[in-house]
């Protein structure tokens, strides 16, 4: 059977989902494809695509700004050049895992997340409880010059009371078990934007 080389860069979030269920790249994105995400981003924003992302799913989904207050897009294939770049490095890592975990990755699904200053999404797990698709969490960071002062920091309970906290600095990529960490995420005092996915396997 024929398999795809894996760059190191793969191999290492592979490594670290087989060894700690989580994974932190400090540089992931290249930098022109942060900025123009960034843009497309804040775009979609000032034309009002992005609308209030809710909780739970179908029917049951609702709007509730006192857990989560982010704006939200999906992304299609198709609709602007970097966003398919985003998503064809997105399917190598997924073929990456494959190749190595054997976890039956079929799709990946995201969303352009912004979040306005001082909005914030309590604690939670990604794995919806009547639907255990969403295996492998992946959140990619498009801000620029961000500093620790104006916050804005992913919350990852990792058990034993320890936390890991991640800042929300372009390029940076954090890649996690779904339904294995409890994190949430903290205000901040600017637009925080990330593109927010999960690779899915079969229900």
């Amino acid at each position: 059977m024929n398999t795809l080389p894996i760059a190191p860069l793969f191999a290492r979030i592979v490594d670290d989902l087989a060894t700690h269920g989580w994974s932190q790249q400090s540089i992931f994105i290249p930098t022109d494809l942060t900025t123009q995400l960034a843009k497309e981003c804040h775009r979609r924003a000032q034309f009002g695509q992005l609308e209030p992302a809710a909780i739970g799913r179908g029917r049951a989904a609702i709007v509730h700004e006192n857990i989560r207050g982010d704006h939200i897009q999906w992304l299609d294939a198709g609709h602007h050049p970097a966003v398919d770049r985003y998503l064809g490095l997105m399917e190598q890592l997924r073929t990456a895992i494959n190749q190595t975990l054997f976890l039956g990755l079929e799709d990946f699904e995201s969303h352009f997340a912004l979040y306005p200053p001082g909005a914030f999404y309590k604690k939670h797990l990604d794995r919806f409880r009547d639907d255990d698709r969403r295996t492998i969490t992946c959140v990619a960071y498009l801000n620029e010059q961000w500093l620790p002062e104006q916050g804005g920091e992913l919350r990852m309970y990792l058990g034993d009371k320890r936390v890991h906290d991640v800042l929300p600095q372009a390029s940076t990529l954090m890649v996690f078990m779904s339904a294995q960490w409890p994190h949430e995420v903290l205000p901040a005092t600017r637009d925080r934007l990330s593109i927010t996915g999960w690779f899915r396997r079969r229900a």
